[in-house]
């Protein structure tokens, strides 16, 4: 792809910002293990919250999905694979040497190999210096904030019962049912941010491919994550604000100011997209600056 036609958010060598909205019906979109499972509140105001990590993991997820088995990307963070093994790779790849006095020659090239190989490395970055054989630490030129609902939340759980039990011994008790449990919410709008460094995708090798793959995977992460409780999960905005140089040509925070969502009835619980209104206000941008509307 030529660099004099890759569309301005494909560009790896701008500076990116951007909004993403989804939603979450009758769902949990982020259990918390130290509540349970329950939804992720903000104890103070009640708004839900998705980490960035739960968002990553869907990405992950969907790379792996759309571009397996091609080279380059490999997912680093993978379940049922540890990290120490897949710094092995590095250094049987490149024959390098594992041996303390050598590991100052070895790291360098062993990230290196990480970074062409692993698309989660080369985008999100990684900590890479566990185990005999370590590949250095990579700061990632995307990242991504906390998603935060828009306006309050309210989580519920569920008792749920089932026909069967686990253990043998309390079937021949003769007990027929046991007890368990969800947790939803009725319904939540959430908001999140990301940023693109551009100086620091130049040091991991990040391409417009790596960076067409990334939007397309933000549209389908939700698609190809369904259960029985994120089964009605969908990605409802994605707004990208390109700058025409690496370092930016407006704060990132002004620029994401002009995405504005607001419920339209405060007094009714709101149950679907429909109660909210979202408008992007795209008039008189800085100059250098592009905005492109990949949903919404």
């Amino acid at each position: 792809m030529s660099t004099e036609t890759v569309p301005a958010h494909l560009d790896p060598a701008r500076k990116h910002d951007f909004v993403f909205l989804f939603d979450v019906r009758d769902g949990n979109p982020n259990g918390d293990p130290d509540a349970g499972g329950m939804p992720r509140t903000d104890l103070e105001t009640g708004q839900g919250l998705v980490t960035d990590v739960a968002i990553k993991r869907k990405i992950r997820n969907t790379i792996a999905l759309l571009c397996h088995g091609q080279e380059g990307y490999d997912i680093y963070v993978e379940a049922g694979v540890s990290l120490n093994s897949q710094h092995e790779r590095a250094y049987e790849a490149l024959n390098l040497d594992a041996d303390k006095k050598q590991r100052r020659l070895s790291e360098p090239q062993a990230q290196k190999w990480m970074c062409r190989h692993f698309f989660d490395v080369r985008m999100f970055g990684a900590v890479m210096t566990t185990g005999k054989k370590p590949a250095g630490r990579v700061q990632g030129p995307l990242q991504l904030t906390f998603s935060r609902s828009i306006g309050t939340v309210l989580p519920q759980q569920h008792g749920i019962t089932r026909i069967t039990q686990t253990r043998e011994e309390d079937v021949e008790k003769g007990e027929s049912t046991e007890m368990g449990t969800k947790h939803t919410l009725h319904y939540g709008l959430f908001r999140g941010h990301g940023h693109f460094s551009a100086p620091l995708g130049g040091r991991t090798g990040v391409t417009a491919t790596d960076l067409e793959m990334f939007w397309r995977a933000m549209t389908l992460m939700f698609e190809h994550d369904r259960a029985s409780t994120r089964g009605e999960m969908a990605l409802r905005g994605l707004y990208v604000f390109s700058h025409d140089d690496a370092f930016g040509k407006a704060p990132a925070h002004e620029l994401l100011e002009r995405v504005e969502v607001t419920g339209l009835d405060e007094d009714a619980p709101v149950r679907s997209f429909d109660g909210y209104k979202v408008q992007i206000h795209d008039e008189h941008l800085p100059q250098g600056v592009t905005l492109t509307r990949i949903v919404g």
